[in-house]
């Protein structure tokens, strides 16, 4: 875009010129959650699999759940209930933040979207 108004002779709006990438990225925070699978033993040596979504503007942190076993089935009712709880508490997210693991299922990118929440994994070739 810059490209475009530099070769048609515009200059960006003044308040455009001192706006810095991490106003930008603030001002976007309530827009945002990041999700993601945290993976712990237990002390019984059992191996536990944590789904927690964090909020960007407040920091939240909701745990969605623990299991042994994250099915498919198990990840789309988690993801209903992060929607329910994220209406009831009046929160505006528009994007979910999440890598490419698999144990994400494509149904759940149609329950965000039915939301209002575009699931938004991590551009081919890059590591996170």
């Amino acid at each position: 875009m810059w490209e475009i108004l530099k070769q048609a002779g515009l200059d960006p709006a003044p308040e455009r010129a001192s706006t810095t990438w991490a106003d930008f990225l603030r001002s976007q925070a309530d827009a945002m959650l990041a999700g993601d699978f945290i993976e712990t033993v237990t002390l019984s040596g059992q191996r536990q699999y944590i789904l927690a979504g964090i909020e960007h503007t407040t920091r939240r942190v909701r745990v969605l759940g623990t299991t042994a076993h994250p099915s498919a089935s198990w990840v789309i009712q988690a993801v209903r209930n992060l929607v329910m709880d994220l209406d009831d508490a009046g929160c505006r997210a528009r994007f979910l933040l999440r890598d490419r693991d698999g144990k994400f299922p494509a149904l759940m990118n149609e329950i965000l979207a039915e939301a209002g929440i575009k699931a938004v994994p991590p551009v081919s070739g890059c590591r996170g």
